[in-house]
C-alpha cells in the first residue's frame, strides 16, 4: 500500500512541477531534478530508491521506443557517420578520459572501477538534451544528430560498463571478450530487434482495432529488449531498431484511427515515465550523501571537480578535431549540410547525463569475487549523481542563451510552408484523380462530388496561404483559412453547450450525446494546427 500511495505522490509531483516548469519557462526535466533534490532533504518525505532494474528493464525501453518511432529514418540514415562516430567513438573516448582522470585523482581507485564510471558517466541523456534543443529552434540537422547519439550511446557505453565491471570482480581484463561482447552485443541486438519489428509490423496488418494496436505498441519494446538481453545482445539497440522500422511503417501499417490514439497514448507514457525520472534522480541525494561518511572531504572536492572537468571536456576535445577530419576525409562524397563551428558548440554542451548512468551506478555490485566490497562503491555512485547534476541544470539552462548568443539557426518556417504547400497541391491532386476514377464506376448522390472537391481544394489553398503568414495576410487581415477555424470553433462550442442543456434537462441520453460529442471532437481536432 505504501508503495501505491507513494508512486501516487511521485505522480502528483511530477504533475505540479511540470505545470510550473511551463510557467517559469524552464526545461521540466531540470526543475523536477532540482526539486526531488530539495524533497529528499525534507524531514519525513518517503525514502525513493533507485532500482536500477526498473530502470533498465521497465523505464529505458518504451522511453528509447518512443523516440526512435518519432525519428526519421532518411535523416537517420543520411547522418548515420556523425551519429556513429558519437554513439561509439566519442562514448569510448569519454569512457577512457574520465576512467583516467578519476584513476588519478582518487588515491586506491583501480583503473578498471576507474573506466567502470567512465562508462557510466559516458552516454548523454536521451531526453533532455533533445528536448532543450527542439524547443530552442536548433537546426533539424543538428537535432537529428543528438536525437541518434543519444539513441544508440546508451547500448555503447552498458557494454563497456559490463566489461569493466566484470574486470573489477574477476580481476582479470581481456580484450578478446571485449571485442566479443561488443559484436555480440550490435549483431544480435539488431537481429532482434529486426525480428520484433517485423512481427509487430505483420500483427498491425491483420488488426483494424485501435485499443489492440496500441497494446501491441506498448508491448513492442519489451519485445525486443528482454529476448536480446537474454542471447546476450543489447536489448537497447532492439529497441531503437525496432521504435525506427515501427514507426517509418506505421502510415501503411496503422489506421488513421490507431495513429491518433497512439499519438496521445505515447505522450502520455512519455510524460508520466520522464517525469517520475528526473524527479527520482533528485530524491537519490540523501541516499547518496549518506554514503561518504567517512571520506576525506578534501579529496571528495577535488575527485568531484576532475571528473566534471573530464565528462564536459571529453565532449569538447572529441567533437572539434573529429568533426573537422570527417569533413576534409569525405568533402567529395558529402553532400549532407555541413555543421559550423557555432553547431559543433552547442552540440558538445548538449551532453547532459541521466538516469541511465545513476542507474548503472547504483547498479555497481556491492563485493566483488573475493568478497571484498567493491572499490570506492559509494564514491564513484556520488561522483556520478554530482556530473548529473551538473550537466543537466547547468548545461540545461545555459544552453538556450548559448544558442541565442552563437545566432544559431533554426528551422527556416519558409521552407516549410512551401515544402507543406507543395506536398499539400500533391496529394491534392492524387485525391481528386482517384475521385474522378470513382465517379467512372457509379453515380453519387447529388452534391457530395462537389463537397469532396471543395475540401481537397481548400486544403491545398490553406497550405499555400501559410506561405505569407501563419494566420494572417496582407494588412494584419486573417487569411480565409485561419478564419475558418477559429468561427466553426465558435460553432462547435455553440454545439457542446446545446448537448449539455439538452442533456441536462433529461431529453438527450448520455450514451447518445457521447456519441454527438465525439464527432464534435473529431471535427475540432482537424482544425487545430500546433
Amino acid at each position: 500500500m505504501h508503495a501505491l500511495e507513494n508512486g501516487i505522490l511521485l505522480i502528483v509531483v511530477v504533475a505540479a512541477g511540470t505545470v510550473a516548469a511551463r510557467r517559469l519557462r524552464v526545461e521540466p526535466s531540470i526543475l523536477l531534478v532540482l526539486v526531488g533534490v530539495a524533497l529528499s532533504m525534507v524531514p519525513g518525505v518517503p525514502r525513493f530508491h533507485l532500482d536500477p532494474q526498473l530502470v533498465l528493464v521497465l523505464i529505458l525501453p518504451p522511453l528509447l521506443y518512443a523516440a526512435a518511432s518519432r525519428t526519421s529514418v532518411p535523416a537517420f540514415r543520411a547522418n548515420l557517420r556523425p551519429i556513429l562516430f558519437l554513439a561509439v567513438g566519442l562514448t569510448l573516448f569519454s569512457t577512457v578520459v574520465v576512467g583516467l582522470v578519476a584513476h588519478a585523482v582518487v588515491p586506491g581507485l583501480p583503473l578498471a572501477a576507474a573506466l567502470a564510471l567512465g562508462a557510466i558517466l559516458a552516454p548523454p541523456d536521451a531526453v533532455a538534451a533533445t528536448a532543450i534543443a527542439r524547443r530552442t529552434g536548433l537546426s533539424r540537422h543538428v537535432v537529428t544528430v543528438l536525437e541518434g547519439e543519444s539513441l544508440l550511446n546508451d547500448a555503447t557505453a552498458l557494454v563497456a560498463y559490463r566489461v569493466a565491471v566484470a574486470a573489477v570482480v574477476s580481476g582479470i581484463f581481456s580484450p578478446l571478450e571485449m571485442t566479443w561482447r561488443f559484436a555480440l552485443a550490435s549483431v544480435g541486438g539488431a537481429v532482434v530487434g529486426l525480428a520484433a519489428a517485423l512481427l509487430v509490423g505483420w500483427l498491425r496488418r491483420h488488426v483494424d482495432d485501435p485499443m489492440i494496436d496500441n497494446t501491441l505498441s506498448l508491448v513492442a519494446p519489451f519485445a525486443a529488449y528482454l529476448p536480446a538481453e537474454a542471447i546476450g545482445g543489447s536489448g537497447v539497440l532492439a529497441v531503437v531498431v525496432t521504435g525506427l522500422y515501427l514507426g517509418y511503417q506505421a502510415p501503411l501499417t496503422m489506421t488513421a484511427a490507431s495513429r491518433l490514439v497512439s499519438d496521445s497514448v505515447w505522450k502520455v507514457v512519455e510524460f508520466l515515465l520522464q517525469g517520475v525520472v528526473f524527479l527520482l534522480i533528485g530524491l537519490q541525494l540523501r541516499e547518496v550523501l549518506a554514503g561518504l561518511r567517512g571520506y576525506d572531504p578534501a579529496v571528495v572536492l577535488v575527485a568531484a571537480v576532475a571528473v566534471t572537468a573530464a565528462a564536459v571536456g571529453a565532449r569538447f576535445a572529441w567533437m572539434f578535431p573529429v568533426s573537422y577530419a570527417t569533413r576534409l576525409l569525405s568533402r567529395a562524397r558529402d553532400r549532407g549540410p555541413r555543421k559550423s563551428w557555432r553547431d559543433i558548440v552547442v552540440v558538445s554542451w548538449a551532453g547532459m547525463r541521466g538516469v541511465v548512468s545513476l542507474a548503472a551506478a547504483f547498479a555497481l555490485p556491492l563485493t566483488v569475487r573475493s568478497g571484498a566490497p567493491f572499490p570506492q562503491r559509494n564514491l564513484l555512485l556520488f561522483l556520478t549523481f554530482v556530473v548529473i547534476g551538473e550537466t543537466l541544470v547547468l548545461n540545461g539552462l545555459t544552453m538556450p542563451a548559448l544558442i541565442r548568443r552563437l545566432h544559431v539557426a533554426g528551422p527556416d518556417p519558409t521552407t516549410d510552408a512551401l515544402q507543406e504547400a507543395s506536398a499539400q497541391h500533391e496529394a491534392a491532386r492524387a485525391a481528386l484523380e482517384r475521385l474522378d476514377a470513382l465517379l467512372q464506376d457509379g453515380p453519387v448522390p447529388p452534391g457530395v462530388a462537389e463537397q469532396l472537391r471543395e475540401r481537397a481544394e481548400n486544403r491545398t489553398l490553406a497550405a499555400w496561404e501559410r506561405l505569407g503568414s501563419p494566420t494572417t495576410g496582407s494588412e494584419g487581415i486573417p487569411t480565409p483559412s485561419a478564419a475558418y477555424r477559429r468561427l466553426r470553433r465558435e460553432m462547435l462550442s455553440a454545439e457542446r453547450q446545446v448537448l449539455v442543456r439538452l442533456r441536462d434537462a433529461g431529453r438527450l441520453d448520455d450514451e447518445v450525446q457521447r456519441r454527438i460529442q465525439r464527432e464534435l471532437d473529431l471535427e475540432e481536432a482537424t482544425l487545430l494546427r500546433d
